[in-house]
């Protein structure tokens, strides 16, 4: 039995290209260049037993990855194999699609307090009809199941939404508002964070031993918007390690026992979206792959080569 993985959407918030930018990254895409392609924002669905899938993370750009993906298509009358949504943090690029979720098909929203406490102080989520869409509060390193797979919420360094930020910001808090997804079915084991602050030891620890790993691939060098002249911000400052550099994540998870490394949340101004980029050739030659929407990938079924599905 493999245990299947669908990438809904492999960019940042905002997508790729982004909607109102013509950064050097961005050019290409509206240029035409067939070395980019376009991203819709991140998200992930698992097939978590018996043809039904859990969406990790529901992006605004939510109907339009069903449209993309036939596993989560519709499959009676008002059936769906979409039977629940894992959320990792508040971020309006990872909850804004649940509102596409509204016309009454029975599924369960899991979230950790902090997050499930986002969703109540917005009146808007009480489109969710609370008869047929269900609230699971679920508390940091408590395994639990949802069909056959054992999944296990743990916090990464991270901040909280933009929206929610105060003068007193803390960077780097581990209590919930950002999580890492632990899942195990058939043996196999996929770990999925697409944020992180800093890779800790507890993150490598979490990552050990995986046969899959997706994770935060924001930004490449730190200043990255500032270099392209979109934005002050450094990447440590919105809560994502850059791939480069001292503590990034490529120096970060050398050694680590991976089986396969996959990043996600790509922001619009990160050069690995380049296909053939120095940037690109770097995270590659360190054993990453750089993913794109429709990506799936069959953990357990044998791999021919690295450009395989199969993981």
């Amino acid at each position: 039995m493999s245990f299947r993985m669908i990438v809904l959407g492999s960019a940042a918030g905002g997508g790729f290209p982004q909607w109102n930018c013509r950064c050097p990254v961005c050019a290409l895409a509206w240029d035409g260049d067939p070395r980019v392609k376009a991203r819709t924002q991140s998200s992930i669905a698992v097939e978590t037993g018996d043809g039904r899938w859990t969406l990790f993370n529901a992006s605004p750009d939510l109907r339009s990855q069903i449209l993309a993906t036939r596993a989560i298509q519709p499959t009676g009358l008002r059936e769906t194999p979409i039977a629940a949504v894992a959320l990792t943090n508040g971020d309006v690029d990872h909850v804004d699609g649940l509102i596409t979720l509204r016309e009454r098909s029975p599924l369960t929203v899991y979230a950790t307090s902090q997050i499930s406490k986002v969703l109540d102080a917005n009146p808007i989520f009480g489109v969710l009809a609370k008869d047929v869409v269900s609230r699971e509060v679920v508390e940091l390193n408590n395994p639990f199941r949802i069909h056959d797979t054992e999944i296990e919420f743990f916090g990464v360094p991270g901040k909280v939404p933009l929206y929610l930020e105060t003068k007193d910001l803390k960077i780097g808090d581990t209590s919930g508002d950002t999580i890492g997804v632990a899942m195990e079915k058939a043996g196999k084991r996929l770990v999925y964070i697409p944020g992180c602050a800093v890779v800790d030891d507890d993150v490598r620890a979490r990552a050990s031993g995986a046969d899959l790993l997706l994770f935060d691939g924001t930004v490449f060098e730190d200043d990255e918007m500032e270099k392209a002249g979109v934005g002050v911000k450094t990447g440590r400052r919105m809560g994502h390690v850059p791939m480069s550099g001292p503590g990034g994540s490529l120096e970060a998870f050398q050694g680590v026992n991976v089986g396969r490394k996959v990043y996600i949340h790509i922001n619009n101004t990160n050069p690995v979206l380049i296909s053939g980029s120095a940037e690109r050739r770097a995270v590659e030659a360190k054993g990453w792959d750089v993913s794109e929407d429709g990506l799936e990938i069959a953990i357990g079924e044998p791999s021919a080569n690295r450009g395989s599905t199969a993981a």
